[in-house]
């Protein structure tokens, strides 16, 4: 009910894209009245009715179905540019989606590489599904793919005809004169760039590549390489194993001498949808271990760890207090355009950690799905519950002292002296009072402070502040990031120590139902540099997603199937 003959968007200009109805057409952009309807050529007349002639008899084909991108005007219904080979675990999850939400999903196949430039071109549609990741990751390059959750993975393989006529045994057979084979062109088709980088390192497809021009072929798609093979119409090709796993008249012959290559398939947000947040609830059905994922098992793809399936679901993120306001922004238009619930919990670290031991040991409450601390040091302390984890940003550690620096505190030896009313925050609760302690005792003065100059301690940086803007300390030590929006009442003295300074791990939980989910958060917290750095932080992470390059899969600039 999925399958779609549309050959490729409309152009651009068609759409007033301001509409939230995407199929909403500008046509107060058409001038009528420049239409000089004395001057039609007959010629041109002529052409026209036999270009509305051939369209319409195409339209009155049993089975035509128009499917581009919201081609009916209804912004309720998705449009979704798959790769060929997806097609039959996709169909039936559609079918399953419709069923499950009353959204109805259109689908575009063809080669992963055509549908991106289509996507390039027409800047319509909502969601891209690629049988390698590669094209997701340049997509995002190119401005097209937001959001990008991973699908499963599947391998190269050797596919024969049943009984295996051709008596192949080895990638070294499919170069023998005798043997027929379909390959995946790898200009088009992202199973024979896999196969002939493969080979090409083990020095085996200059033959193969010579052997399927002489007596073989080339084919566009990885469906049309296991067309041929069913057929008999050649003795063996080169095909994924999940498309061999759909066929019962196809072996697969398991070549030990060679590995073929093995790819991710991933499905992207378009970065042009006018619905993300109704693409981003189809995304999550999807890619759900409980939903999408089952279906791909079940027609031999290897599924990655998927999400929970749930129709609105709820990420619990703890987050040291320190991050408040560099992330508070991010979090909003994240949830906002998940369209899900994000209950974030600020406070000290050593308070937050606490907790999760508590829940932990009692086994109630909410355990976090993820977790920023203020400094690795609390991240490191509930570690073998968390995974994924990447530093962020960091923050300097500073002295503070009312403005002009009464008491002429310059370095950290100076708090040290008689009369010098110290504030410190509280080692056992938070994440400044930890890195203050070993901050101070690196230079011998923590004992002597504490007994001698401190007067109160706190539970957070942001509460030592106003110690010095109230009168009630001298000197604190305490977070740049905190100081920044009480400078001009406070004197920040820099401290010239590698210790001073804390680093913010994020982390996701372990036992986390929605680790997709909070990949997506990274990701989205990827993007907020400029946030954290107006805040006063320093900028650590780059995108944790989307830096690997194109090492894996196919790389840049192939198609797909």
């Amino acid at each position: 009910m999925n399958s779609s003959s549309f050959t490729g968007p409309r152009p651009r200009g068609a759409v007033n894209r301001g509409a939230v109805n995407r199929g909403a057409v500008n046509r107060g952009a058409v001038n009528r009245g420049a239409v000089n309807r004395g001057a039609v050529n007959p010629l041109v007349l002529a052409a026209a009715a036999s270009a509305l002639f051939v369209g319409l008899l195409i339209l009155l084909l049993p089975g035509h179905r128009f499917s581009g991108p919201h081609a009916n005007g209804d912004a309720e219904e998705l449009f979704l540019y798959c790769a060929a080979g997806m097609r039959l675990p996709v169909e039936e999850i559609l079918d399953m989606y419709h069923h499950d939400c009353g959204i109805r999903v259109r689908c575009q196949y063809g080669g992963s590489n055509t549908l991106l430039s289509q996507i390039e071109v027409g800047r319509m549609g909502d969601l891209y599904l690629a049988a390698d990741e590669s094209y997701l990751r340049r997509g995002t390059t190119m401005g097209l793919v937001a959001e990008h959750i991973p699908l499963a993975r599947m391998s190269a393989v050797i596919a024969v005809p049943s009984g295996n006529p051709g008596n192949i045994q080895s990638v070294a057979d499919l170069s023998r004169d005798d043997v027929r084979v379909a390959m995946g062109n790898p200009d088009q088709a992202a199973v024979g760039k896999v196969v002939r980088a493969a080979l090409r390192e083990s020095g085996q497809w200059a033959s193969l590549e010579a052997n399927v021009r002489a007596h073989g072929v080339f084919k566009p798609t990885v469906g049309d390489v296991a067309n041929d093979v069913k057929l008999g119409s050649v003795d063996a090709g080169v095909i994924w194993d999940s498309v061999a796993a759909q066929y019962t008249d196809i072996e697969m012959i398991n070549s030990e001498d060679v590995i073929l290559g093995t790819v991710d398939i991933a499905l992207g947000v378009l970065t042009d949808s006018n619905q993300p947040t109704r693409a981003l609830h189809f995304a999550r059905y999807l890619s759900a271990r409980d939903r999408g994922l089952r279906v791909f098992e079940r027609l031999g793809y290897v599924p990655v760890g998927g999400d929970q399936w749930e129709d609105s679901p709820q990420l619990t993120f703890y987050s040291g207090a320190i991050n408040r306001h560099a992330l508070e922004s991010t979090l909003d238009s994240f949830a906002a355009r998940e369209g899900v619930r994000v209950n974030t919990v600020y406070n000290g670290c050593g308070i937050l950690t606490a907790q999760m031991r508590s829940i932990v040991r009692d086994e109630s409450g909410d355990f976090p799905d993820a977790f920023m601390a203020c400094d690795r040091h609390y991240l490191d302390a509930v570690n073998e519950l968390f995974e994924d984890r990447v530093d962020v940003s960091s923050a300097r550690i500073v002295i503070l002292t009312a403005r002009g620096n009464p008491k002429q505190i310059n370095q950290l030896r100076d708090l040290a002296k008689p009369g010098v009313r110290v504030a410190l925050g509280q080692p056992k609760q938070c994440t400044i009072g930890v890195l203050s302690k070993r901050l101070l005792e690196s230079v011998g003065l923590y004992e002597q402070i504490t007994s001698e100059n401190l007067v109160t301690e706190m539970t957070s940086s942001s509460l030592l502040v106003p110690s010095i803007t109230t009168g009630a300390a001298d000197a604190v030590l305490a977070y740049e990031t905190d100081a920044m929006a009480e400078q001009d009442h406070v004197e920040i003295v820099e401290i010239d120590s590698p210790l001073a300074q804390a680093i913010q791990p994020f982390g996701i939980a372990r036992s986390s139902a929605h680790k997709q989910l909070g990949k997506r958060l990274l990701d989205a917290i990827s993007m907020s540099r400029s946030q954290f750095e107006s805040a006063g932080f320093s900028w650590r992470l780059d995108n944790p997603h989307w830096g690997q390059g194109d090492e894996a899969g196919v790389g840049i600039g192939s198609s797909e199937e």
